[in-house]
């Protein structure tokens, strides 16, 4: 497949698309400037330090910030308060009426359930920054005035830059490119990789790695890389019919097509969702831990890499794909949906029996879909870990942010192509087809 050599030009041909890349851009370059403002009352040379001693799970936080937690900035937070948030909501809409009657009301249901979302940030962004504040004041130095001002500053400060970042992502969303949330967390990613490159200089230059332990470990990237876009892209394919349709004096003869349900119809999703379950508990027992030896304990269990949190995060990975796909993709809306246009599955009656066999369908490919996505998450980091390479090049291309960066990648490419589509230009793909559009 050749990349089309004028896709830029393009790009840049059309107002609209023009428009959202520049607005996208400036909205990313606010979120990077927010990421290098401390808090008031930071020992920025003491926090410093501290993360090169600790590392682990303040290391993987950290990533998920942009850098942003390392300088104890008003991003120090990041966007997982919202994703948190956003989970609790999903999860108890499904066991609550009143929220499931909401999730059905359409566009003003949405709306309603969004309010929620974006008032519980608030209250978890609080409490996560209670607890930060806490462990940054039970660390020698890292605090000039460790006093009940200090605490109330930086809990104010790191929750409101949460929603800041909150609003840039809707704001992404609505009017930029791609998903902002999902963007911001790619951002603060990609953001790592020259502090990590120079890492692996500096250790390459003392003799403290090995070149043929970095080419293995580039090649594993390369290899997950492929592996993860062939998950994200591929497809079983339901054939659909529609029937003759006879509008006024015209008869419409029937037509064919075909239903694509993924392999992974939530896309990076469940990584996501999986990494803020687990962060959340973890950087509360991490913050509190010097008061509470049992939390101290249990934030060491949680580190990433270790045997428990690989095991639980293989099981959430499983567990989010199954539910996301259920919400996303509700075999009886299709099947009535179906049934409302006409349309059936030849040899499978409409309505329930429709409904039962596309559950069937859904259950066989998403299980392997989702056992495949937690071995690519996980094979990488075990790698990784065994090649001993330093902690944040470790952590970037581990199976958590290879997964995030090539999903979203994937994602904005497809919003990008769909524009240029709608336009009458070439996509990016000269030949091979056209990039598989994704939920995310």
């Amino acid at each position: 497949m050749a990349l089309d050599s004028n896709i830029a030009l393009n790009i840049f041909r059309i107002p609209e698309l023009r428009k959202r890349i520049f607005f996208t851009l400036l909205m990313i370059v606010i979120f990077r400037i927010g990421a290098y403002i401390p808090v008031p009352g930071i020992n920025a040379v003491a926090l410093e330090r501290l993360f090169g001693q600790t590392g682990g799970l303040l290391g993987f936080l950290d990533l998920f910030a942009g850098g942003a937690l390392r300088r104890f900035t008003l991003f120090a937070l990041g966007i997982m308060p919202y994703i948190s948030a956003s989970i609790i909501l999903q999860l108890l809409t499904v066991v609550i009426p009143a929220l499931e009657r909401l999730s059905k009301e359409g566009e003003v249901g949405r709306k309603k359930i969004q309010q929620i979302t974006r008032v519980s940030t608030v209250g978890i962004a609080g409490i996560q920054g209670y607890a930060l504040t806490v462990f940054m004041k039970s660390r020698p130095d890292v605090v000039v005035n460790p006093g009940i001002g200090f605490t109330i500053t930086a809990v104010v400060a790191v929750t409101s830059g949460t929603i800041f970042l909150m609003w840039i992502g809707e704001q992404i969303t609505e009017r930029g490119i791609g998903n902002g949330i999902s963007l911001l967390i790619f951002i603060g990613i990609v953001a790592r990789i020259p502090v990590a490159a120079k890492q692996v200089y500096d250790q390459m230059k003392v003799g403290e790695l090995n070149p043929v332990t970095l080419i293995v470990s580039f090649g594993v990237f390369v290899i997950i890389v492929m592996l993860v876009i062939i998950e994200q892209q591929g497809q079983r394919r339901i054939p659909i019919q529609h029937a003759k349709k006879v509008i006024g004096r015209k008869v419409y003869s029937a037509q064919s097509t075909y239903l694509p349900l993924k392999i992974n119809p939530s896309g990076v999703i469940p990584i996501i969702f999986a990494s803020s379950v687990l962060l959340f508990p973890a950087q509360i027992a991490q913050s509190l831990g010097p008061r509470v030896p049992a939390l101290q304990k249990l934030a060491v269990l949680l580190t990433p890499g270790r045997p428990l949190y690989l095991v639980l995060y293989a099981l959430l990975i499983i567990f989010f794909t199954y539910f996301y796909t259920q919400i996303q993709l509700n075999p009886i809306d299709i099947a009535d949906n179906l049934k409302k246009v006409g349309g059936y599955i030849p040899g499978i009656r409409p309505g329930a029996n429709t409904s039962s066999y596309l559950q069937r369908v859904l259950n066989r490919i998403v299980l392997p879909g989702s056992i495949f996505l937690a071995t690519i998450a996980l094979i990488p980091t075990i790698i990784q870990r065994w090649l001993n390479l330093p902690s944040t090049m470790a952590y970037l291309m581990g199976g958590t942010s290879l997964l995030i960066m090539v999903g979203v990648d994937l994602d904005t490419m497809k919003q990008i192509e769909s524009h240029l589509l709608m336009r009458h230009y070439d996509g990016f793909m000269k030949k091979g087809g056209k990039l598989r559009g994704r939920n995310l």
